[in-house]
């Protein structure tokens, strides 16, 4: 059975905050685009739309400065740190490439 970092543990190095931010940015992207937007097109009802989009967005900057961070700090290579970006483009995306940060990870 793999080991699961505690939340202290992720918060403690730079890539742990990555994978950290990197899972709640697409828990929010899938509440975006599975219930706040066919909330919003299918059953006319546009509320959700703007305090789940404005979250999203918040928490997208988050990852996209705690993927600079980890950049910066060069404990991923400038090739893997676009393939992390373009993941969180996708659904799924940042739980797919979780697995492959914790691999990546230089300083590990």
């Amino acid at each position: 059975m793999a080991h699961k970092p505690h939340m202290t543990s992720l918060l403690a190095s730079s890539m742990g905050r990555l994978r950290l931010v990197a899972f709640v940015e697409g828990v929010s992207y899938l509440l975006l685009v599975g219930v706040a937007m066919p909330l919003k097109y299918l059953a006319g009802i546009p509320e959700p739309v703007r305090p789940v989009g404005m979250a999203h967005g918040i928490l997208f900057i988050a990852f996209c400065l705690a993927l600079l961070m980890v950049l910066l700090e060069g404990r991923l290579t400038f090739v893997r740190a676009v393939i992390t970006f373009v993941s969180s483009l996708v659904p799924f995306g940042t739980f797919v490439i979780d697995r492959y940060l914790t691999r990546w990870d230089k300083n590990a």
